[in-house]
């Protein structure tokens, strides 16, 4: 299963950069990110080529940070999948609490990266590959 590292981040000037200058040193590749603002506090959500490595570095360097399994799901980038994809999940009562999205070029394939109740990441699973699209294996979403 695809792993997303969310690190709390104090909300100042810099703090960004030196999570990516860590990362950096380590020779971790930062395949997608996503920031929000939470007052003094941000959240950035990583996808990584190495996410063990990377939650260790940032633990090292005195971030919070967690490591969560998410849907990480391959949706072709054609008008309607999206829906169609949020379509099933909500047919059977599957939320979906937070959730970003990326197209690869040049093969235009869609990414969206779900992070569902952990209790009903299993059936979500099964759900979108009962809809038609495939489900990204670790290795598959961080050697894009």
């Amino acid at each position: 299963m695809a792993k997303q590292l969310t690190v709390f981040v104090e909300n100042r000037a810099g703090r960004l950069k030196a999570v990516s200058a860590n990362l950096q040193a380590c020779g971790i590749d930062i395949r997608a990110f996503m920031v929000q603002d939470k007052g003094d506090y941000g959240l950035l959500k990583l996808i990584v080529d190495k996410p063990e490595e990377a939650h260790l570095a940032l633990a090292d360097l005195g971030c919070a940070c967690a490591l969560k399994d998410i849907l990480a799901i391959s949706v072709p980038d054609q008008p309607g999948n999206f829906h169609r994809l949020t379509s099933a999940l909500a047919e059977h009562n599957i939320n979906v609490m937070d959730a970003y999205g990326f197209v690869l070029q040049p093969h235009n394939t869609g990414v969206c990266c779900m992070e569902v109740d952990q209790p009903q990441l299993m059936k979500a699973e099964e759900i979108v590959k009962a809809a038609g699209f495939q489900i990204l294996r670790d290795e598959e979403l961080y050697d894009m």
